[in-house]
């Protein structure tokens, strides 16, 4: 039981003892019938005005159907209960369901008043996943499947539902449970496809939970076993193994990209539909004989994803890798709607082992938007799945990318500790390339040029074109090394960069190149390439690059001496960069329009003082002297998630601690956004 479960699990107990019976019943029902709940309560002897105090203490709402504070409170009012209390409860919901107009519900209910093996409810349950599914979500499938693998007497039987059980556990985001589940699968008498799925779905937890330096060879071995007993989960698992691949760079040993994008080019072809076919080999011929020859593939497969609708399980994989794929080939809008895509369908389908990696995704998209706010909800977001999921990998992650264009160091270096530390137990590739990458933005934007120099150049020492922070870190080394007076090492990476985007071909890669090319070029052909990389990046969504390259063209012109000229791109890049939040970048345009001869004033303290509704709480909450467990309890928020505001709201005030807090606020800083 995780910390806010142990906060509500407290107020609960504090109930009295009919209260906390009517909330179990509420809890092991999950549909939110008041009328089942009634006749229920009834059936066991409880009066229906018990759950007055819940109501009273916020934990519960009983209207037209019964509504929990949180989902954690159902969960530690459940967990709480003794099995035969538990047993009895839900006897008492059989007993109250109808079965001709529920015998999914019912089935379920009886299968928890069960306390020994069940081949008839078993089945029942294993029958009605699906439909439990489209209710609940894949945690309601997932408890459907696990509570009939252990009614289940004939133990090859019991292997196979335990197997089944175990992936809509992963798919829910209950890992220690998924693996508790396979290892029960893998007591029993398995055939060998059965093995293989299993080896598969141990792999798919290392990716989700761990990291995927820890995952690829897994997945890579998976794939192989498969390919003679699933050809179509074999395409799916190597689909995997290359989102793997290309998220941790360069492994020091074990399976490579390249080796998994030779098993994919070799293995036997997958089921329909052929955009799936198509976005593997275009991403396997990409690693194997360069950017050019697979990124037009990659494309055609990425539209082909845009258009055509997908659902179901099948959709989350095939959807999370397209994802991923697209800004890799410059692909701007289909980035942005094939990650809002894949969020929005995880969140229907309550896929928490997907959600973490796909906010990560859509964080990186908004960022690269210029939509900081935005990406810091869906950061918030990801860190509340990691801390009930047990897993922070991708929340880390996500925070990564947006802490450095915020241009604030010390939150920017915090969190490039915690990934650091992470680098350092799972030996993850990409990570520390991220980390340097975000180092790059950080001083690029601060104007430190020789350290974002040094960072750029770590994070790009191994080109690879399917990882993102390389290129990133391309980026980074051309603005780092051409205001560092390394012109040759400039033009390597500007160089580098146009090679891919003429490849892809699309105005955000095109017009990136031309603001890098910018920088390494004199007199009118500089021009030209600044003009063209504004003209290109206004016709996408890539808001970011192109407030940098009005910057960077601004700069030019100053120390062209044109200050009118300058002035006009200045003062847009100013004011871009100061609504997106972009703080270091927004101040050195102030400097260069301060340098012009313009009189323009800072607007980070006013940015700094608008906190949001939660924030503006907590810190009310933290200036009255209430410790973080004191506040998480009033709020239904961890403790952790109270320090992770409280870090963002000392940085918005501009302050270092909570005895700070109080004087701030009553100053009248401290607005709501």
């Amino acid at each position: 039981m995780n910390q806010i479960e142990l906060d509500y699990l407290r107020r609960v107990e504090a109930l009295p003892a009919e209260t906390q019976q009517l909330l179990l019943i509420a809890a092991a029902e999950p549909i939110g019938d008041v009328a089942l709940l009634t006749r229920a309560a009834e059936l066991m002897g409880i009066d229906a005005a018990a759950g007055t105090p819940a109501e009273v203490a916020g934990l519960i709402t009983i209207g037209t159907r019964v509504h929990f504070r949180h989902p954690l409170v159902r969960s530690a009012v459940y967990r709480m209960a003794v099995p035969d209390n538990r047993r009895n409860v839900h006897r008492a919901l059989a007993d109250a369901t109808d079965p001709q107009a529920d015998r999914v519900r019912r089935a379920w209910h009886l299968a928890n008043a069960s306390a020994g093996p069940d081949e008839i409810v078993a089945a029942e349950l294993e029958h009605s996943a699906d439909r439990a599914q489209t209710r609940g979500g894949v945690a309601a499938a997932a408890a459907f499947l696990e509570r009939a693998a252990q009614l289940t007497p004939d133990p090859a039987r019991r292997g196979t539902r335990a197997l089944t059980a175990a992936r809509a556990k992963y798919q829910a985001g209950g890992y220690d449970a998924a693996l508790d589940l396979l290892n029960a699968a893998e007591l029993s008498p398995l055939d060998e496809r059965g093995l293989a799925r299993s080896k598969l779905l141990r792999a798919q937890i290392v990716l989700a939970s761990t990291s995927a330096g820890a995952a690829l060879p897994l997945l890579y071995q998976a794939g192989k076993h498969l390919e003679l007993l699933d050809p179509g989960l074999a395409r799916a698992t190597y689909r995997d193994a290359l989102s793997a691949a290309t998220m941790v760079g360069r492994p020091p040993s074990g399976a490579q990209l390249a080796d998994v994008a030779l098993a994919v080019l070799g293995a036997p072809p997958g089921p329909p539909p052929e955009r799936n076919e198509l976005l593997l080999s275009g991403v396997a011929t990409v690693a194997t004989k360069g950017y050019s020859a697979g990124v037009p593939v990659v494309r055609q497969a990425l539209d082909a994803f845009r258009v055509d609708g997908i659902l179901g399980e099948e959709a989350l994989g095939w959807l999370s890798f397209a994802s991923h794929m697209a800004p890799l080939v410059w692909d701007f809008g289909n980035w942005s709607a094939l990650s809002a895509k894949l969020v929005e369908l995880a969140r229907e389908t309550g896929a928490l082992s997907v959600l973490p990696s796909a906010l990560h995704m859509l964080v990186s998209n908004r960022a690269a938007a210029g939509e900081l706010a935005a990406a810091e909800a869906l950061l918030a977001e990801a860190v509340t799945i990691g801390e009930v999921t047990g897993s922070r990998f991708f929340a880390q992650y996500a925070a990564l990318v947006l802490e450095p264009w915020k241009g604030r160091e010390t939150a920017t270096r915090q969190v490039i500790e915690a990934v650091t530390r992470e680098v350092a137990l799972q030996g993850e590739g990409e990570l520390d390339i991220a980390a340097q990458w975000a180092s790059a933005v950080l001083y690029n934007g601060l104007g430190r040029y020789e350290e974002a120099y040094g960072a750029a150049e770590r994070g790009s020492e191994h080109p690879q074109e399917l990882a993102g922070p390389t290129m990133g870190s391309l980026i980074e080394l051309v603005e780092a090394a051409a205001r560092s007076r390394r012109p040759v090492r400039a033009a390597e990476a500007a160089q580098r960069i146009d090679e891919m985007a003429q490849a892809s071909g699309t105005d955000w890669a095109l017009g990136t190149s031309a603001s890098m090319r910018g920088q390494v070029n004199d007199g009118p052909a500089a021009e030209t390439l600044y003009r063209e990389a504004i003209e290109r990046l206004e016709r996408t969504e890539a808001r970011m690059m192109l407030a940098r390259s009005r910057l960077l063209y601004g700069e030019w012109l100053r120390r062209e001496n044109r200050r009118m000229d300058a002035r006009e791109h200045l003062g847009v890049a100013y004011e871009m960069l100061s609504q997106m939040g972009a703080e270091a970048f927004a101040e050195r345009a102030r400097r260069e329009l301060q340098a012009t001869g313009e009189k323009v004033s800072k607007r980070t303290a006013e940015a700094r003082a608008t906190l949001t509704t939660q924030e503006v709480q907590i810190a009310r909450l933290a200036g009255e002297g209430l410790t973080n467990p004191e506040i998480g309890s009033q709020l239904f928020i961890s403790p952790r998630t109270v320090e992770w505001h409280l870090r963002k709201v000392f940085g918005k005030l501009g302050i270092v601690s909570r005895k700070q807090l109080r004087a701030t606020l009553l100053e009248g800083t401290g607005a709501m956004a």
